[in-house]
C-alpha cells in the first residue's frame, strides 16, 4: 500500500490500533515527536491543543492537501505514545460512528515512516472541499480546540 521506512513500534492507548498517520506539509524525518502546542496546520493557525492523527489513508491525503504553508502535501505514518480520543472535530459534529478514524491526543506522537505513493484528490474535488471551508469560515465555524 505504501513505501515507507519505519523504526519499533511504542505501546499506546486508544480506540484503534491503527496504523495511523498524519497529513501535513511539515518536513519530519523518523524518530520526531508531533507535540500539542504548536502552531496548527489549518485556519488562524494558533496552538493546537492536541495532535491529530487518523487510521484512514484518505482522511490523512485530505491532511496533507488541506494544511497551510509552503511545500508539497506529505502523509507520515506515526504512532501515539500515549492516551487518545475520537477527534470531535469529525466524530460529534459531521460523521457520527467515526469511519474517518481520526483521533487526538495531547501526548507527543512520534513519526515511524513516511508514506511516499499516495495520490491526491482529484483537482475539482479539492477545490469543492476548499470552497466549504472557505464558507465555514464566513459563518464563523471554529474547529473545537479546548
Amino acid at each position: 500500500m505504501d513505501t515507507m521506512t519505519t523504526s519499533e513500534p511504542t505501546p499506546f492507548d486508544g480506540p484503534d490500533q491503527g496504523p495511523f498517520f498524519h497529513g501535513t506539509k511539515a518536513d519530519l524525518a523518523v524518530g520526531d515527536l508531533l507535540v500539542a502546542g504548536r502552531s496548527s496546520n489549518y485556519g488562524k493557525r494558533a496552538g493546537a491543543a492536541f495532535v491529530y492523527v487518523t487510521a484512514t489513508l484518505d482522511a490523512a491525503v485530505w491532511g496533507a492537501e488541506l494544511a497551510v504553508g509552503e511545500g508539497r502535501g506529505r502523509i507520515y505514518r506515526v504512532e501515539p505514545t500515549g492516551r487518545f480520543e475520537d477527534d470531535p472535530n469529525l466524530t460529534d459534529q459531521r460523521f457520527p460512528g467515526n469511519p474517518t478514524r481520526s483521533y487526538r491526543t495531547r501526548e507527543p506522537v512520534r513519526v515511524v515512516g513516511e508514506v511516499t505513493d499516495w495520490e491526491g484528490h482529484p483537482p475539482d474535488v479539492l477545490q469543492a472541499m476548499r470552497d466549504h471551508l472557505a464558507q465555514l469560515e464566513r459563518d464563523g465555524v471554529e474547529a473545537i480546540n479546548e
